[in-house]
């Protein structure tokens, strides 16, 4: 089980990773005016606008997997047994003393001294 969380996460992580980068890799909305002026995003290796649906379809992609391995870490997280392996179930319940309380003063006791 611990092999098939391992791969699991692993996953997860490359997804995550090759995701922030093509995020970073993309152009906004406003960026194609800047192309027409000389940046040479029209020469670009997926032509004028092939890269941008490359990309979008790639990140889709790879959100769909980031997620999907999401849903399978919480499955298996909630298979294992009751134990979680947390440090506060590790410490030993501390037993309950009972304080009697003690008979209230009586006269001279309850006046201060100086």
């Amino acid at each position: 089980m611990n092999v098939v969380i391992t791969i699991i996460l692993s996953i997860q992580l490359l997804s995550a990773i090759a995701m922030i980068g093509l995020i970073l890799v993309q152009h906004g909305k406003g960026a194609d005016m800047g192309a027409a002026f000389g940046s040479g995003g029209s020469g670009s290796l997926f032509g004028a606008s092939g890269s941008a649906n490359f990309l979008s379809r790639t990140t889709a992609v790879l959100a769909t997997v980031f997620f999907v391995s999401t849903l399978a870490l919480a499955y298996f997280g909630n298979l294992r047994s009751s134990t979680s392996g947390s440090v506060l179930e590790a410490i030993p319940a501390a037993p309950v003393v009972e304080t009697v309380p003690a008979a209230p003063a009586s006269g001279a006791a309850q006046i201060p001294a100086k």
